[in-house]
Protein backbone atom coordinates (compact mmCIF):
# COMPACT_ATOMS: atom_id res chain seq x y z
CA UNK A 1 0.00 0.00 0.00
CA UNK A 2 1.56 3.16 -0.81
CA UNK A 3 0.43 6.62 0.52
CA UNK A 4 -0.65 9.44 -1.76
CA UNK A 5 0.55 12.29 0.51
CA UNK A 6 2.98 10.95 2.75
CA UNK A 7 2.62 14.53 4.87
CA UNK A 8 -1.38 14.37 5.07
CA UNK A 9 -1.41 11.22 5.16
CA UNK A 10 0.41 10.52 7.86
CA UNK A 11 -1.37 9.08 10.04
CA UNK A 12 -1.89 5.57 7.57
CA UNK A 13 1.86 4.71 8.01
CA UNK A 14 2.37 1.66 10.04
CA UNK A 15 5.20 0.26 11.75
CA UNK A 16 5.04 -3.03 12.88
CA UNK A 17 8.01 -2.24 15.28
CA UNK A 18 7.00 0.48 16.52
CA UNK A 19 3.33 -1.30 17.30
CA UNK A 20 5.20 -4.58 18.76
CA UNK A 21 7.68 -2.30 21.09
CA UNK A 22 4.22 -0.52 22.17
CA UNK A 23 2.46 -3.62 22.90
CA UNK A 24 5.62 -4.41 24.97
CA UNK A 25 5.58 -2.05 27.27
CA UNK A 26 1.89 -1.78 28.15
CA UNK A 27 1.67 1.81 29.69
CA UNK A 28 -1.85 1.09 30.13
CA UNK A 29 -1.64 -1.24 32.95
CA UNK A 30 0.17 1.20 35.49
CA UNK A 31 -2.29 3.81 34.26
CA UNK A 32 -6.15 3.14 33.78
CA UNK A 33 -6.79 6.29 32.09
CA UNK A 34 -3.85 6.09 29.94
CA UNK A 35 -5.61 6.42 26.89
CA UNK A 36 -7.34 9.71 26.15
CA UNK A 37 -8.30 10.52 22.30
CA UNK A 38 -9.66 8.59 19.68
CA UNK A 39 -9.02 9.84 15.59
CA UNK A 40 -11.14 7.88 13.46
CA UNK A 41 -10.82 8.07 9.66
CA UNK A 42 -13.68 9.86 7.60
CA UNK A 43 -14.85 7.33 5.91
CA UNK A 44 -14.33 4.74 8.17
CA UNK A 45 -16.66 7.06 10.53
CA UNK A 46 -18.67 6.94 7.24
CA UNK A 47 -18.89 3.19 7.18
CA UNK A 48 -19.80 2.82 11.09
CA UNK A 49 -22.97 5.12 10.65
CA UNK A 50 -23.95 3.59 7.70
CA UNK A 51 -24.00 0.00 8.93
CA UNK A 52 -25.64 1.14 12.00
CA UNK A 53 -28.56 3.07 10.50
CA UNK A 54 -28.81 -0.45 8.05
CA UNK A 55 -29.79 -2.09 11.20
CA UNK A 56 -33.05 0.03 11.61
CA UNK A 57 -34.23 -0.88 15.42
CA UNK A 58 -32.02 -3.77 16.12
CA UNK A 59 -27.92 -3.13 17.27
CA UNK A 60 -25.10 -4.13 14.75
CA UNK A 61 -21.95 -4.73 15.39
CA UNK A 62 -18.00 -4.40 14.19
CA UNK A 63 -14.64 -4.15 14.15
CA UNK A 64 -12.18 -0.67 13.63
CA UNK A 65 -8.77 -1.69 12.68
CA UNK A 66 -5.93 0.65 13.25
CA UNK A 67 -3.19 1.55 15.71
CA UNK A 68 -1.64 3.24 18.67
CA UNK A 69 0.16 6.88 19.16
CA UNK A 70 0.93 7.41 22.37
CA UNK A 71 -2.03 8.27 24.79
CA UNK A 72 -4.28 7.98 21.60
CA UNK A 73 -6.05 5.24 19.15
CA UNK A 74 -5.69 6.00 15.48
CA UNK A 75 -8.87 4.23 13.89
CA UNK A 76 -7.84 3.68 9.93
CA UNK A 77 -10.93 1.76 8.72
CA UNK A 78 -13.83 -0.52 10.08
CA UNK A 79 -16.19 -3.78 8.70
CA UNK A 80 -19.27 -4.94 9.82
CA UNK A 81 -19.25 -8.47 11.86
CA UNK A 82 -22.23 -10.69 11.08
CA UNK A 83 -23.32 -11.20 14.59
CA UNK A 84 -27.23 -12.22 15.89
CA UNK A 85 -28.81 -8.76 16.85
CA UNK A 86 -31.75 -7.30 19.21
CA UNK A 87 -33.34 -4.10 19.89
CA UNK A 88 -31.47 -4.48 23.13
CA UNK A 89 -28.16 -6.55 22.90
CA UNK A 90 -25.58 -7.77 20.26
CA UNK A 91 -23.38 -11.18 20.97
CA UNK A 92 -20.65 -12.25 18.99
CA UNK A 93 -20.89 -15.84 18.35
CA UNK A 94 -18.28 -18.26 17.00
CA UNK A 95 -19.05 -17.45 13.20
CA UNK A 96 -18.34 -13.87 13.97
CA UNK A 97 -15.00 -14.61 15.47
CA UNK A 98 -13.86 -17.38 11.98
CA UNK A 99 -15.09 -13.94 10.05
CA UNK A 100 -13.07 -11.69 12.00
CA UNK A 101 -10.05 -13.86 12.00
CA UNK A 102 -10.23 -14.49 8.05
CA UNK A 103 -10.72 -10.62 6.89
CA UNK A 104 -8.01 -10.09 9.25
CA UNK A 105 -5.32 -12.41 7.19
CA UNK A 106 -6.70 -10.86 4.34
CA UNK A 107 -6.38 -7.65 5.05
CA UNK A 108 -2.26 -8.68 5.33
CA UNK A 109 -2.38 -10.64 2.38
CA UNK A 110 -3.07 -7.50 0.66
CA UNK A 111 -0.68 -5.81 3.08
CA UNK A 112 -3.10 -4.06 5.19
CA UNK A 113 -1.24 -4.70 8.45
CA UNK A 114 -3.60 -2.90 10.86
CA UNK A 115 -4.48 -4.93 14.03
CA UNK A 116 -8.13 -4.72 15.60
CA UNK A 117 -8.19 -1.65 17.85
CA UNK A 118 -11.68 -1.68 18.76
CA UNK A 119 -14.97 -3.14 18.05
CA UNK A 120 -18.11 -0.47 17.65
CA UNK A 121 -21.88 -1.19 18.14
CA UNK A 122 -25.25 0.91 17.86
CA UNK A 123 -27.48 2.38 20.23
CA UNK A 124 -30.47 2.96 17.91
CA UNK A 125 -32.56 6.23 19.78
CA UNK A 126 -30.82 5.76 23.28
CA UNK A 127 -27.53 7.61 23.54
CA UNK A 128 -24.01 6.61 23.68
CA UNK A 129 -23.17 4.48 26.44
CA UNK A 130 -22.24 1.57 27.65
CA UNK A 131 -25.09 -1.10 29.27
CA UNK A 132 -23.63 -4.17 31.59
CA UNK A 133 -23.86 -6.52 28.74
CA UNK A 134 -21.20 -3.79 26.48
CA UNK A 135 -18.78 -3.39 29.84
CA UNK A 136 -18.72 -6.95 30.26
CA UNK A 137 -17.44 -7.49 26.62
CA UNK A 138 -15.30 -4.82 26.86
CA UNK A 139 -13.70 -6.04 30.17
CA UNK A 140 -13.09 -9.52 28.33
CA UNK A 141 -11.46 -7.78 25.38
CA UNK A 142 -9.38 -5.64 27.82
CA UNK A 143 -8.19 -8.57 29.37
CA UNK A 144 -7.31 -10.66 26.39
CA UNK A 145 -6.70 -8.32 24.01
CA UNK A 146 -5.52 -4.84 24.79
CA UNK A 147 -5.20 -2.44 23.75
CA UNK A 148 -8.82 -2.39 22.62
CA UNK A 149 -11.46 0.61 22.63
CA UNK A 150 -15.47 0.42 22.48
CA UNK A 151 -17.17 2.58 20.65
CA UNK A 152 -21.06 3.26 20.70
CA UNK A 153 -23.18 5.11 17.99
CA UNK A 154 -26.74 6.29 17.83
CA UNK A 155 -27.63 6.40 14.77
CA UNK A 156 -31.50 8.00 15.09
CA UNK A 157 -29.67 11.22 17.06
CA UNK A 158 -27.51 11.21 14.39
CA UNK A 159 -30.26 11.50 11.77
CA UNK A 160 -32.49 14.02 14.20
CA UNK A 161 -29.49 16.32 15.26
CA UNK A 162 -27.30 16.69 12.07
CA UNK A 163 -23.95 15.26 13.45
CA UNK A 164 -22.76 12.10 14.60
CA UNK A 165 -23.46 11.33 18.16
CA UNK A 166 -20.66 8.59 18.79
CA UNK A 167 -18.91 7.98 22.02
CA UNK A 168 -15.74 6.17 22.79
CA UNK A 169 -14.91 3.95 25.85
CA UNK A 170 -12.65 2.32 28.05
CA UNK A 171 -13.36 -0.15 31.03
CA UNK A 172 -11.31 0.11 34.72
CA UNK A 173 -9.86 -2.64 35.74
CA UNK A 174 -11.59 -4.96 38.11
CA UNK A 175 -11.91 -3.13 41.82
CA UNK A 176 -10.83 -0.26 40.64
CA UNK A 177 -12.61 2.93 42.04
CA UNK A 178 -11.95 5.98 39.78
CA UNK A 179 -11.63 9.66 41.66
CA UNK A 180 -14.44 10.83 39.58
CA UNK A 181 -18.17 9.59 38.64
CA UNK A 182 -16.74 7.17 35.87
CA UNK A 183 -18.13 7.70 32.38
CA UNK A 184 -17.79 11.67 33.12
CA UNK A 185 -20.23 12.59 29.96
CA UNK A 186 -22.70 14.71 32.13
CA UNK A 187 -26.66 14.71 31.63
CA UNK A 188 -28.02 12.40 28.67
CA UNK A 189 -31.26 11.78 27.61
CA UNK A 190 -32.26 8.28 28.45
CA UNK A 191 -35.27 6.02 28.17
CA UNK A 192 -37.29 5.31 31.55
CA UNK A 193 -36.74 1.76 29.79
CA UNK A 194 -32.49 2.40 29.97
CA UNK A 195 -32.22 4.69 33.05
CA UNK A 196 -31.49 1.90 35.40
CA UNK A 197 -29.16 0.25 32.90
CA UNK A 198 -27.27 3.45 32.41
CA UNK A 199 -26.96 4.92 35.82
CA UNK A 200 -25.76 0.99 37.23
CA UNK A 201 -22.65 0.90 35.51
CA UNK A 202 -21.38 4.43 34.70
CA UNK A 203 -18.66 3.91 37.12
CA UNK A 204 -17.23 0.91 35.18
CA UNK A 205 -15.61 3.02 32.60
CA UNK A 206 -14.41 6.61 31.25
CA UNK A 207 -15.23 8.59 27.83
CA UNK A 208 -12.49 9.05 25.29
CA UNK A 209 -12.20 12.28 23.13
CA UNK A 210 -13.37 11.65 19.78
CA UNK A 211 -11.91 13.50 17.24
CA UNK A 212 -11.67 13.04 12.98
CA UNK A 213 -9.36 13.35 10.28
CA UNK A 214 -9.67 13.17 6.52
CA UNK A 215 -6.67 11.55 4.05
CA UNK A 216 -6.47 12.23 0.66
CA UNK A 217 -8.06 9.35 -0.60
CA UNK A 218 -11.08 10.22 1.72
CA UNK A 219 -11.69 13.50 0.79
CA UNK A 220 -11.71 11.56 -3.05
CA UNK A 221 -14.05 9.00 -1.64
CA UNK A 222 -16.20 11.74 0.14
CA UNK A 223 -16.61 13.61 -2.91
CA UNK A 224 -17.49 10.87 -4.98
CA UNK A 225 -20.84 9.68 -3.02
CA UNK A 226 -21.48 13.57 -2.83
CA UNK A 227 -21.77 13.45 -6.56
CA UNK A 228 -23.69 10.71 -6.43
CA UNK A 229 -26.06 11.66 -3.99
CA UNK A 230 -26.26 15.28 -3.02
CA UNK A 231 -29.88 15.07 -4.93
CA UNK A 232 -31.59 12.91 -2.43
CA UNK A 233 -29.68 14.52 0.49
CA UNK A 234 -30.72 17.56 -0.35
CA UNK A 235 -34.69 16.52 -0.98
CA UNK A 236 -34.80 14.48 2.27
CA UNK A 237 -35.97 15.74 5.56
CA UNK A 238 -34.92 13.86 9.18
CA UNK A 239 -38.55 15.08 10.39
CA UNK A 240 -40.00 12.29 7.88
CA UNK A 241 -36.31 9.60 7.47
CA UNK A 242 -36.81 9.99 11.33
CA UNK A 243 -40.32 10.13 12.18
CA UNK A 244 -40.65 6.86 14.40
CA UNK A 245 -37.35 8.09 16.67
CA UNK A 246 -39.22 11.34 17.06
CA UNK A 247 -42.25 9.68 18.08
CA UNK A 248 -40.59 7.09 20.71
CA UNK A 249 -39.13 10.42 21.81
CA UNK A 250 -42.53 11.88 22.70
CA UNK A 251 -43.81 8.90 24.32
CA UNK A 252 -41.03 8.74 26.23
CA UNK A 253 -40.89 12.32 27.28
CA UNK A 254 -45.32 11.86 28.07
CA UNK A 255 -43.88 8.98 30.48
CA UNK A 256 -41.15 11.32 32.70
CA UNK A 257 -43.39 13.91 32.20
CA UNK A 258 -46.54 11.54 34.40
CA UNK A 259 -43.74 10.41 36.63
CA UNK A 260 -42.44 14.16 37.61
CA UNK A 261 -46.11 15.26 38.33
CA UNK A 262 -46.63 11.92 40.86
CA UNK A 263 -43.58 12.88 42.33
CA UNK A 264 -45.04 16.48 42.93
CA UNK A 265 -48.16 14.81 44.29
CA UNK A 266 -46.23 12.72 46.69
CA UNK A 267 -43.99 15.72 47.84
CA UNK A 268 -47.15 17.75 48.49
CA UNK A 269 -48.53 15.93 51.28
CA UNK A 270 -45.56 16.75 53.22
CA UNK A 271 -42.29 15.28 55.02
CA UNK A 272 -44.43 13.42 57.23
CA UNK A 273 -44.75 11.14 54.01
CA UNK A 274 -41.31 10.57 53.29
CA UNK A 275 -41.14 12.70 50.06
CA UNK A 276 -38.40 15.47 49.72
CA UNK A 277 -38.17 18.22 47.22
CA UNK A 278 -34.64 17.80 45.90
CA UNK A 279 -35.40 14.95 44.06
CA UNK A 280 -38.87 16.31 42.84
CA UNK A 281 -36.73 19.83 41.68
CA UNK A 282 -33.82 17.37 39.80
CA UNK A 283 -36.82 15.37 37.90
CA UNK A 284 -38.54 18.24 36.88
CA UNK A 285 -35.20 19.79 35.31
CA UNK A 286 -34.43 16.99 33.33
CA UNK A 287 -38.02 16.72 32.03
CA UNK A 288 -37.26 20.30 30.67
CA UNK A 289 -33.47 19.49 29.20
CA UNK A 290 -35.15 16.57 27.54
CA UNK A 291 -38.44 18.70 26.23
CA UNK A 292 -35.28 21.45 25.02
CA UNK A 293 -33.47 18.47 23.41
CA UNK A 294 -36.42 17.23 21.38
CA UNK A 295 -37.47 20.75 20.66
CA UNK A 296 -34.54 21.98 19.40
CA UNK A 297 -34.16 18.84 16.57
CA UNK A 298 -37.30 19.76 15.24
CA UNK A 299 -36.50 22.92 14.79
CA UNK A 300 -33.37 22.28 13.46
CA UNK A 301 -35.54 19.60 10.96
CA UNK A 302 -38.26 22.62 10.42
CA UNK A 303 -35.40 25.23 9.43
CA UNK A 304 -33.33 23.15 7.33
CA UNK A 305 -36.91 22.22 5.38
CA UNK A 306 -37.63 25.90 5.36
CA UNK A 307 -34.52 26.91 3.81
CA UNK A 308 -34.43 24.43 1.31
CA UNK A 309 -37.95 25.46 0.25
CA UNK A 310 -37.23 29.18 -0.02
CA UNK A 311 -33.65 28.11 -2.15
CA UNK A 312 -35.06 25.81 -4.61
CA UNK A 313 -39.04 26.76 -4.83
CA UNK A 314 -38.16 30.62 -4.59
CA UNK A 315 -35.69 30.65 -7.79
CA UNK A 316 -38.33 31.12 -10.27
CA UNK A 317 -40.49 33.44 -8.02
CA UNK A 318 -37.79 36.06 -8.34
CA UNK A 319 -38.85 39.24 -10.42
CA UNK A 320 -37.34 39.79 -13.46
CA UNK A 321 -35.37 43.30 -13.75
CA UNK A 322 -36.03 45.17 -17.31
CA UNK A 323 -33.90 48.03 -18.10
CA UNK A 324 -35.47 51.46 -19.01
CA UNK A 325 -35.27 52.54 -22.27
Amino acid sequence: MQLVDEHRDALYTYSEAEQKAINAAKPWKNDPNHFKHVRISAVALLKMVMHARSGGSIEVMGLMQGKIEGDTFIVTDAFRLPVEGTETRVNAQDEANEYMVGYLEKCREQGKMENAVGWYHSHPGYGCWLSGIDVATQATQQTFQDPFLAVVIDPDRTISAGKVEIGAFRTFPENYKPADSGSGDGYQTIPLSKIEDFGAHSSRYYSLEVSHYKSSLDTHLLEQLWNKYWVQTLSQSPLFTNREYSSKQMLDLSSKISQAAGAISRAGRGPSQGYGTKGVDKDLEKVVKDSNKIAGEEMTGLMAGEIKTKLFNGLGDQPTTVAAP
